[in-house]
Parts: structure tokens; sequence; C-alpha cells
């Protein structure tokens, strides 16, 4: 399959909303159901469950939204299947889940991997890449890494090393953009294996119990899947390299509703400040007047600011609650999905990138084939195989029984010299003595060559099972369940073409509001004008309770970030206590550490001398 150079274009972010159903708790307090999906439109509708009944419900439109009846597969169909398939293509792709806590953002990415029916989006995901695989062309090397981490509290931490408590830093290059430095990476080679390390690092993962949430996420968590592919045809060899990041946030939540203390407040005053300057990051790329863009406001930004407004297919899958009590943060999830569809990517194909390790394999594979056709006194190797092929069980034991055939001809050799010596007894006993001894350093030398030849051997077999051939196996459930796919996605397309038909009706429908008509009687202008009048009538009120709305959720944000600085100030000035009650004056200046305090809330602020 060709995969032709594109014109660097922009697309917006596709934002997908999934309702959860209503918790075994919710249905036991009797409470109220506000929040309404209909798919078929994109569109979800919130009822205000303090307001008067003549108040209209708050619409939003979405590229695609999910009501809880909704199966995981479905969600995948729509929110994975067709990023997965742009990052194999090439592409850098990420899906991330938002929404507040106990919305159902982990069961969204995650679900339960061991059902079918239950596996969330990383799971599938792992399904889709290795299916594609297994039914590729047969002049397609493939290889795969995969990474898990989390930011807990501002740390980045790998999940999938020894060490996953063990705070890693940010970097950045010209060559692959932001970085976490001493990040793991493993290739893998089958769903198994990359299952195994995803389990690993959900062991690993920091979670806690809260009021909304038995399981709360404590962290943001990114699984990281980097697909290279290696294509053979008659212009040579050409490598693509797509990057998929499957991010899980930490759901937003209130102090007075999750009942969070001490551990569980610190971390929740962590989450919401990132979860905050994700927000910044979103209105400032909506917001065409500003030419500054905070993606260093923190870690969770930095890592994704290759997904908003860089090189990526991003997927934005906004989950909310469907109870009244949930209100406030059902609407606060809705106005940020609402303002993140307004986000512009460029996508690029990654071709021939300097940061690809299958081509570093395929050159050390080529070296040692090279020195094993040395070792083997091949001719210059003309029977070696084409580098970008796998090696075949032909050649190992080819080069098995020339290395047999040699030991046994010198061994043979060696047989008929010292028998020749002793049956014509032309050598002295000495002389036979330093022949034995030279006979025994040559079989030492010989065993020697074998095990080099051994190691050289292992190591090309492994490097070249850790490159997988499309095609190699024949799996008639992945070719019925590619299919199977395929079908589903073009049904996709259409439903989206027949959704953006029907917005484009609903405008034309709201513009001949607009236009004056002409009557052909009294009576028709009346109920002509009488219609206009309601639906202007709706759109006022619309306006008028999402200025309210607007009001009082900029005050409850301003009301919680002074709770967090109020927060931050109480524990700046515990630790300006503690140094200046245990810690002498004259230890302060020798390791360079200065108070400066400021009137405003008495914050301290703590320097430390670079020398």
């Amino acid at each position: 399959m060709k995969y032709p150079l594109k014109k660097k274009s922009t697309e917006a972010v596709k934002v997908i909303v999934r309702i959860r159903p209503p918790s075994t708790k919710e249905k036991k307090d009797g409470r109220q159901i506000i929040t309404s999906a209909d798919p078929y439109r994109g569109r979800i509708e919130v009822k205000n469950p303090i307001a008067d009944e003549s108040e209209p419900p708050k619409c939003f439109t979405f590229d695609s939204v999910f009501a809880p009846t909704c199966t995981q597969k479905e969600v995948y169909d729509v929110v994975g299947a067709p990023v997965v398939q742009s990052v194999l293509d090439g592409y850098n792709g990420t899906i991330f889940a938002y929404g507040q806590t106990g919305a159902g953002k982990t069961h969204t990415m995650e679900g339960f991997p061991s059902d079918p029916d239950l596996r969330g989006i990383i799971p599938n995901a792992f399904q889709h890449i290795f299916d594609h695989v297994t039914l590729g062309s047969t002049n397609e090397n493939y290889l795969v890494r995969a990474s898990y981490f989390e930011i807990y509290n501002e740390e980045i931490r790998d999940l999938i090393s020894n060490s996953p408590k063990t705070s890693l830093e940010l970097r950045e290059s010209s060559d692959s953009g932001v970085y976490v430095k001493g990040l793991a990476s493993f290739v893998v080679k089958s769903i198994s294996e990359i299952d195994k390390l995803m389990q690993k690092g959900h062991k690993n993962r920091t979670v806690a119990s809260t009021q909304m949430n038995q399981g709360s996420s404590r962290s943001h968590s990114v699984f990281t899947i980097v697909i290279e592919c290696c294509t053979t045809d008659d212009h040579g060899e050409h490598i693509r390299m797509g990057k998929l990041n499957l991010v899980d946030l930490a759901g937003s939540e209130r102090q007075s509703k999750t009942g969070a203390t001490g551990e569980r407040l610190k971390e929740a005053t962590k989450i919401n400040l990132s979860l905050s300057a994700l927000g910044n990051v979103i209105s400032a790329l909506v917001d065409g007047k500003t030419n500054h863009v905070p993606y260093r406001d923190s870690k969770l930004t930095r890592i994704l600011q290759d997904s908003l407004g860089g090189n990526t297919k991003t997927v934005m899958c906004a989950n909310a609650g469907p109870a009244d009590w949930n209100y406030d943060e059902t609407l606060s999830t809705l106005r940020y999905a609402n303002r993140a569809k307004n986000i512009k990517n460029k996508p690029k194909v990654n071709e021939d990138p300097k940061e690809a390790m299958l081509k570093e394999y395929q050159e050390e594979i080529a070296k040692l084939r090279e020195k094993l056709s040395a070792m083997g006194n091949d001719d210059g190797g003309k029977n070696s195989l084409d580098v970008s092929n796998s090696i075949s069980d032909k050649v190992l034991r080819k080069l098995e029984e020339k290395s047999a055939q040699e030991v046994a001809n010198l061994e043979a050799k060696s047989k008929e010299q010292i028998e020749e010596l002793m049956h014509q007894h032309l050598q002295t006993d000495e002389e036979k003595q330093n022949l034995q001894e030279k006979l025994e350093r040559e079989g030492i030398a010989r065993k020697k060559i074998e095990e080099e030849r051994a190691i050289l051997k292992d190591k090309l077999k492994k490097m070249e099972t850790e490159i997988m051939r499309g095609g190699e196996a024949v799996d008639l459930a992945a070719k019925h369940e590619a299919a199977l796919r395929k079908a589903e996605q073009e049904l996709i397309t259409r439903k989206e073409k027949e959704l953006a038909l029907a917005r484009l009706m609903e405008e034309k429908e709201d513009e001949k509001v607009e236009i004056e008509e002409k009557y052909t009687s009294l009576n028709e202008e009346i109920e002509g004008k009488t219609k206009k009048l309601k639906k202007l009538s709706t759109k006022y009120r619309r306006s008028q309770t999402e200025i309210k709305d607007l009001q009082t959720e900029f005050q409850a944000e301003r009301n919680e970030m002074l709770d967090t600085i109020r927060d931050l100030d109480r524990q700046v000035k515990l630790k300006e206590l503690v140094i200046s009650s245990f810690v002498p004056p004259e230890v302060c200046v020798a390791i360079g550490i200065t108070i400066i305090t400021f009137g405003l809330c008495g914050v301290a602020i703590f320097l430390t001398s670079p020398y």
C-alpha cells in the first residue's frame, strides 16, 4: 500500500461526549436525571434541576454523543478506530478522556480487558494494531514499542519500570519534541505482551477512595505506543512512524463533594491546577487574539503540547454524569469540551523520521550477518538474505552444518597427523608434546569461536523476532474482524455526513427567522410572526440563562482558586515556620536559602542560591 505525501492541512480536534448510566447510589437516593443524549443529532441537553419549568434546557452539539445504553465497542468504533488506523498509516494520534471524578473515564479508556464486551479503548487498540500487522502486506516490517507513565502531584513516574516511584524529568529536542528522559520503552510482538505491560502499569498507578469514587485515579496516565513500518517497493525502503497517546486524565473534583483531606486534598489541588492549566491552553488556542499559549504552566500541558495545536490527530472523549447533583460539574465539562472542538491541529505523515529505531535494528542485523558470514568463511555473503527480510531456519541450519563440518574436518585432520607421526616415529617425544599442545590450543580457539558464533546467532535471532513481518500469520478471525471494522467505519462515515447535513438544515431554518417573509393574509402574518417570536424568545431566555450560569461558574472557579491559594499559603507558612524554628540562620546562609515575604496573603518564597 502506498502512502502519498499530503499537503499540510488543518483539522479540528474531534470531541465526543459520553453520558454514563446512573450509579447504584444515585438510583437509591432517587436522583433526578437531567442530562440526555441524542446520538442521531449529536446533541446533549442539560436541564437545570432548580430552574423554572419554562426555562429551556441547555443544548450542546458535538461530533458524536453516546447515551448511557451505548456499548464499549460502539465507543471504540467511533472514538478509537479512526485514530488508531491513522497511527498505523504514519500519523501521530491522541485520545484523551476528560471529566469529573467518577464520570467513567477509566472505564472508557481501559474497561475490563478480560471481557471482550467490556474492553475499553486501550485494549481494543491493542487488538486493532496486531490484527493490522497480521493481515499486512509481506513487503512490510513492523516494530512496535510501548511505554506507560503517570503524572502524580506534578511528578512523572514510569509505571512499568522496576522503580515506579522515581521521579523523571521532561526534556525537549528539535527532532522528537517534548519527551520524558529515562522513560522505559519495551518492544512488544503480541497482544499478550503489550497487555502484560498495561496490567503491570495499572498495578503501580496511584488510586484512592473518595466519597464520589471508590477507585478514584489520583494521577494522569499516558500509555504510548510507537508503531514503525518499513515498506519495500521498486524505489527502495521507506519508513513511516506513528505515535499513539492514550491518556486517562484524573477527574476534576470539589473538596465539598469528595470529602478529601490530607494527602487526598493535596492530590486534588494538584489535579485541579493541571486541569486548569489545560483549560487555559484550550482557551488560548481557541482565542485567535493571543500569541502566547501557556503550555509550560504544567507538565500535563507540555506533554499534550503536540496534541493540542500541533502535528497530531486528536480526539477528546468528555465523560459526564446524568444526575442532578452533578449539574455544575456536567455543565463545566460540556463547556470545556465545547471550547476544545474549535482547536485546529496540523497532522502529517511521519516519513523516514530520524528517531526511528527500525532502521537501527536493520543496520545492526546486517552487521551481525556479516560477522556470522565471515566466521563461517562464507564467500562474500552471496547467499545471505536481504536485510529487510526475517532470518530463516534454512540459513541457521546451513550455518550450523557448516560449523559442525569444519570442526569434524579439523578433528579428523588432527587425528591423521598424530597417527602419521606416531606411526613413522619421525619426531621425538618433545616434538610430539609440542604438537599435542598446539592442537589443544587450536581446540580451545575453535571452542571460543563456536561460543562467539552462538552468541551472535542468539542476538541475531532475538532482534529478528522483534521485527514483525506483515502477513506472516493467516488468522481467519482477524480477517473477519478487520472486514467488520472496515464496514463499520464506512457506516460511521455515512452517519457523520448525515449528521452534518442535518445540522446544516437546522442552521438554514435559523437563518429563515431573520428573513422577512411575504404573507398573503393578516392571519398568516400573525401566525408566522408568532412562530418567529417564540423561537426568538426561547433563544433569548437560553442566552440569559447562559450568561447567569457563566457568571456563577466564574465565581465558583474564582472561589476555588482562592481556596487553592490559601491552601498553598498555609503550606508555605508551615515550611517557613519549620525553617525559622529549627534551622539556625547561619545554616540557612551556608546552604543558600533566603526567605522573602510579600504583604499580600503573607506569601513566602524560598529561593535557593545557584552556588
